[in-house]
């Protein structure tokens, strides 16, 4: 099949967090299944740089990048590319089927345009989107209403991530029968050959008997930091030895969470690292001894699930869609979010009984390989790719 993939960001611009790394995996998947991908997308990296050039066949990925008005605007979700208009037009009847990553943007009503005038089937996958939730939600009902009702109703498919968002896409009124759910998935090969323990508390002089809480994703009000800096310090009334390492882009919450944390005089026992990729993130998922993952309102999350693959049991909580599958499974811990007693005292409970949390990691490991890899998840997208162009 001849595919394309539109998202505002792309490799690597890895940065934009989680959409970027699924959309990535994705294509390389199908590339490996034989299929001709290709990416239309923007040309910035993160809030300061951009991609220099405008072609890239990376993993036999055929990337175009188009040059976005403005780096900031971009960061803050607003990514306007005018050279997508003229490259959609010309050439999107060259492709079999068009996947959209993410609902409000630029893009898809570019795109959606010119696929229904040309009868190109596409799909939507809104990684965590589908609902305006939470900032510009003015903005986002307008977009709603102009356009991304329409967009989401005309799409052949819409792919959810998990339970939890599947039911955000019935909230908004779109038929269950369109609604397919794949999970995220995970890149084995990247955890077969983990670092020593050791290296991140050597780095950031760390002592071998202090226990690491670890948090590791975008600095964002919706990751529930806030609900973590409460647990922690609840913790701290009790357990001495421990350091919370928070680790992601600012995307928004930093201020508010170097505030909260002065406030609560916690200073000397938070470390923001600031973002960390490819082996240093591995170090610092190694020589943890927890992760907490609290979003509020998640509807995946890949991280509880590489840290798992690093040995690292976790606290995930109840708002989270991967919660789901470490409740159902037993891979983990489960807390109600805002809790911030429970928190408190499931990290201790964690950290006490490390036999019990090492029975729950090596669970997940072998679920994960059994049913979370890119390499299984990718059959089910070209399952549901044949589906669209058998029915259009």
């Amino acid at each position: 099949m001849r595919i394309l993939q539109l998202i505002p960001a792309f490799y690597p611009a890895f940065a934009y967090g989680g959409t970027v790394n699924a959309a990535y995996n994705i294509s390389k998947e199908l590339v490996k299944r034989g299929h001709q991908v290709t990416v239309f997308t923007s040309d910035t990296i993160d809030r300061n740089t951009r991609q220099k050039v405008r072609y890239l066949e990376h993993e036999g990925i055929k990337i175009y990048y188009f040059k976005n008005i403005s780096n900031i605007l971009a960061w803050n979700r607003y990514v306007f590319n005018p050279g997508l208009i003229r490259a959609i037009k010309n050439n999107i009847r060259d492709f079999d089927i068009v996947h959209l990553h993410g609902t409000r943007n630029f893009q898809n009503i570019v795109a959606t345009h010119y696929a229904k005038k040309y009868d190109i089937p596409y799909i939507i996958q809104a990684h965590g989107s589908v609902m305006p939730f939470f900032g510009k939600q003015n903005i986002k009902k307008l977009y709603d209403f102009v356009w991304g009702e329409k967009i989401m109703r005309d799409a052949k498919k819409l792919i959810a991530v998990s339970k939890a968002e599947k039911d955000q896409y019935i909230k908004m009124g779109l038929p269950e029968k369109k609604i397919e759910i794949i999970n995220n998935g995970i890149e084995l090969s990247e955890y077969k050959t983990l670092p020593k323990r050791g290296n991140f508390r050597k780095k950031y002089r760390i002592g071998t008997d202090e226990k690491i809480i670890l948090y590791l994703g975008r600095l964002h009000k919706v990751k529930g930091l806030d609900f973590l800096i409460n647990g922690f310090s609840r913790l701290l009334d009790n357990y001495q030895n421990v350091t919370l390492v928070i680790v992601g882009p600012d995307d928004g919450f930093l201020y508010s969470l170097m505030k909260q944390i002065k406030k609560l005089h916690i200073d000397r026992k938070v470390l923001l690292t600031g973002p960390l990729y490819k082996n240093e993130k591995l170090e610092v998922f190694v020589d943890s001894d927890v992760l907490v993952y609290p979003g509020l309102i998640e509807i995946f999350g890949l991280v509880p699930f590489e840290a798992i693959m690093c040995g690292v049991p976790v606290i995930v909580s109840d708002d989270c869609g991967c919660g789901e599958i470490i409740k159902e499974e037993q891979i983990g811990n489960v807390i109600k979010y805002g809790d911030i007693t429970g928190l408190s005292q499931k990290i201790t409970e964690v950290l006490s009984d490390p036999e019990n949390a090492k029975k729950n990691v090596k669970r997940g490991q072998f679920y994960i390989k059994k049913w979370l890899t890119w390499e299984n998840n990718i059959l089910k997208f070209e399952d549901l790719y044949a589906n669209c162009l058998e029915n259009n």
